[in-house]
């Protein structure tokens, strides 16, 4: 028996209870991971109020690190004791164990500590893929970067400094705003005493920007398009202040002939080797130091409706994590 987080209905962060389950072994191309540490992400919300629909009673949380335990028939490229984390699949992550497709374990390189790799892992592949297949940036484009401080903003900006950008990024208080500044942002804008758009355009010299990377949704959405320039790209990939409306596309092209992009994570992954290939490329930043990360919040499983009120929020700072 294991102790695990499930859901038997959809509803506020109280909807969460622990319970003892029972993992059967793993079956074929499966395997059997102890956790060691558990990524929460904004995702995990969604899948509580049942934004997404999916079967109950459920786990929830897509992320994790820890010990493979066992593994089942035809899995040849990781054996019991790898260290690995995962990211994304079907919910289930909250629990002290789970069965994982082994196709979607990523090896864990010695000197990338357990929590990050849970916290972040999602959060780096994802950065991956924005800043280098959605829209590509490149040295001498300035890009703004919303959520500044959250987890991926922390990755996104300091990767996107990296390849030569100049960083724009929004946040919610001064406390971000250090830790922005801290983690890749040349310039910070705090969104609630300060208008958008005008600050972009006073940073660009009237200009605006060649790419929003957008996470809030309804609420940002406007900002986001008076901030871009002429021929730039909207790169909406979450809506943590709630679905954009429905919008004319006449307006992008009213706006300087804009491009809108709406990734998502899922199709990125879809092939373990561009999988392996993305988590590689953010496991060697951390590994160079080139992206420095700190777990903002750590919390115990039975600390999980904290965690969740916690983020919904908007009260954290970076990746949180669980421990069992």
């Amino acid at each position: 028996m294991v102790k695990a987080v499930r859901i038997r209905e959809f509803g506020a962060p109280d909807v969460m209870q622990i319970e003892d389950i029972t993992l059967a072994a793993p079956g074929p191309g499966e395997a059997l991971v102890r956790h060691t540490a558990i990524g929460l992400n904004y995702l995990d919300t969604y899948h509580r109020h049942g934004h997404y629909p999916m079967p109950l009673p459920s786990g929830l949380g897509v992320a994790g690190a820890g010990v493979i335990e066992a593994i089942g028939p035809g899995v040849t490229d990781l054996k019991p004791g790898d260290r690995v984390a995962y990211a994304g699949g079907p919910p289930g992550s909250y629990a002290e164990a789970r069965i994982v497709g082994a196709d979607r374990l990523v090896p864990v390189p010695a000197g990338v500590d357990d929590r990050i790799a849970a916290a972040t892992l999602q959060q780096g592949i994802t950065a991956r893929f924005l800043l280098k297949n959605v829209f590509p940036v490149k040295a001498g484009d300035t890009i703004l970067f919303h959520a500044a401080a959250g987890g991926l903003g922390t990755i996104a900006c300091q990767w996107a400094k990296k390849l030569g950008a100049t960083v724009i990024g929004t946040v919610g208080s001064d406390a971000k705003a250090a830790h922005a500044i801290a983690h890749g942002c040349d310039h910070v804008i705090v969104y609630s005493r300060e208008d958008v758009p005008a600050r972009v355009a006073e940073i660009t010299g009237g200009k605006g920007v060649s790419a929003v990377y957008d996470s809030v949704g309804k609420d940002t959405f406007d900002a986001s398009l008076r901030s871009l320039a002429m021929f730039g790209t909207f790169v909406s990939f979450g809506y943590s202040s709630g679905n954009i409306e429905a919008f004319d596309p006449n307006i992008l092209g009213e706006a300087g002939s804009l491009s809108f992009a709406r990734p998502r994570y899922v199709h990125y992954v879809r092939q373990r080797s561009d999988m392996l290939a993305m988590a590689n490329d953010y496991f060697g930043l951390l590994l160079t130091k080139q992206i420095t990360f700190e777990i903002g919040q750590t919390y115990r499983m039975d600390q999980v409706a904290q965690a969740h009120a916690a983020m919904e929020g908007r009260a954290t700072i970076g990746s949180s994590v669980l421990v069992p």
